[in-house]
């Protein structure tokens, strides 16, 4: 060791931690470990600085100004023995805790999880959202996550976190019976859930859970395709209404087609098929067949077939063969 090494780490006599964004805890390095008997301790606002003898903590120092002496650390003073008129260095290790409030973490499923829905059975659900925390107990941080590293970050212990976070997920949504509709639509209520049921893990490290949101939560994209078409005929209502409007759906798509009005016969065919296939599923009297030109006026039903004509949905052959079927009706 030189002398210049010699008298630079006899005069450490100023002590303070100017942290840096996403830093939770850094020990300062000093030379031997020895502080100068009087040296200033400067604790800002949100930190909490540490004095350590042999592993375990001695003094504990929040914000303000300090002058180090056997006033002002009695705890080291009484493990090291030391004579109140003690003047040399004396070595302790110096460990400083940031209490800052660390925003704008994500969290979010590795993989889905399943949920047994009362309503659709089970779901394969995914969920995304942001959370805070800090550190609250400087004891089990120190213990458990700190220990004798150099410096800790946020960065460090956030894939711990995220699977705690994803653990309490799985059990309180997953077990919680409550149907996914229900879920999706308070998420606040979701989060303030989640919020509790990952505290528990948190604690063990120290820390404390200050925010924590859902932001989203969704289905498979084929089961979500499932929710909306299921949806889609609870709006429709009945099966009748479902074929009139998917005839009207194929007569839109054949007219925009290079067909032109020439295949609108060929689309309300296509949807006719459909609401029949589908009338004829129910069963019973809805599948019996159906003849409404049997009752309505066939002079009105030539008029129809002529509009199809003038459109081009027919051609004149078949317009010749319906009308003389219809007009043979007649009595």
């Amino acid at each position: 060791m030189g002398i210049l090494d010699f008298l630079s780490k006899q005069f450490v006599d100023v002590i303070d931690w100017v942290e840096e964004p996403g830093q939770m805890g850094w020990r300062v390095p000093l030379a031997d470990r020895e502080i100068q008997n009087g040296a200033q301790l400067t604790v800002r606002e949100g930190q909490i600085a540490v004095f350590f003898n042999e592993g375990r903590i001695a003094d504990m120092f929040g914000p303000g100004l300090y002058t180090l002496d056997t006033s002002t650390l009695p705890l080291l003073t009484a493990i090291m023995n030391w004579d109140k008129g003690f003047k040399s260095p004396f070595k302790s290790d110096v460990y400083f805790f940031s209490e800052k409030e660390q925003i704008g973490l994500k969290w979010g499923t590795v993989q889905p999880v399943t949920l047994r829905d009362p309503e659709l059975g089970p779901l394969r659900v995914r969920a995304f959202g942001s959370y805070s925390f800090r550190v609250k107990e400087v004891a089990p941080f120190a213990s458990r996550i700190m220990c004798t590293l150099a410096q800790v970050k946020v960065a460090d212990i956030e894939p711990q976190l995220r699977a705690a976070i994803q653990t309490a997920l799985a059990t309180g949504v997953a077990g919680g019976g409550t149907a996914f509709l229900d879920l999706a639509a308070s998420q606040t209520a979701l989060s303030e859930a989640l919020k509790a049921a990952v505290a528990p893990a948190f604690a063990q490290w120290g820390l404390s859970v200050e925010s924590f949101f859902v932001e989203s939560l969704s289905l498979p994209e084929e089961v979500q395709k499932h929710l909306d078409k299921a949806s889609s005929m609870r709006v429709l209502g009945d099966l009748d209404r479902y074929a009139k409007f998917q005839a009207a759906e194929a007569i839109e798509t054949a007219a925009a087609q290079s067909g032109g009005v020439a295949g609108i016969g060929a689309g309300a065919a296509a949807g006719l098929a459909i609401g029949q296939a589908m009338t004829g599923a129910l069963g019973g009297a809805a599948s019996a067949p159906t003849a409404p030109a049997a009752t309505e006026d066939p002079f009105a039903l030539i008029e129809k077939l002529h509009k199809l004509l003038d459109m081009g949905a027919l051609t004149q052959a078949e317009f010749d063969t319906k009308k003389a079927e219809l007009l043979g009706r007649i009595r």
